[in-house]
């Protein structure tokens, strides 16, 4: 049995079709830098924002992108440094880590960036206790502090 189909109804039936193959093609690609560090296990999505630092608590050892996003809307640096679970060192103003006495720990830093920027720090990170800091002037001291277990 033959079932006569007109050309508008074809027409409709192939427009759904070709919708249903690109529309998904072109939101994985819209999306796929985002997705693929979400799945990439050595990229490590950081976030600074005004006293606080949003990162993950453990990791397995190893070299990673450390991603970091500065949501402001102030500047801000990025430390990594070892720790032995004591306080860090303050340097005399009282405001700021001491990062001269902190020299041989340190793991890697990126410079200031401002508000709305994304950067990028390649560390490699044995196993250990590691602060990932902003050493702004009170930054630290206000919180912007997160403690990374590295396994």
């Amino acid at each position: 049995m033959r079932i006569a189909r007109s050309r508008p109804a074809l027409a409709l039936l192939f427009v759904i079709a070709l919708v249903a193959i690109v529309v998904p093609l072109l939101v994985s690609g819209s999306s796929s830098a985002s997705a693929h560090a979400r799945r990439d296990p050595s990229q490590v999505r950081i976030t600074e924002r005004d006293f606080s630092i949003k990162a993950p608590k453990v990791l397995r050892a190893g070299t990673f992108d450390l991603l970091v996003d500065n949501d402001g809307p102030d500047t801000h640096e990025l430390i990594v440094t070892r720790a032995d679970g004591k306080r860090l060192p303050l340097r005399p103003d009282g405001l700021t880590v001491d990062e001269e006495a902190l020299e041989s720990q340190i793991s890697g830093s990126l410079e200031p960036g401002a508000p709305g920027s994304a950067r990028r720090l390649h560390v490699h990170l044995t196993p250990g206790r590691y602060v990932l800091l902003c050493n702004m002037a009170g930054h630290y001291l206000g919180g912007m502090h997160a403690t990374l277990l590295v396994r």
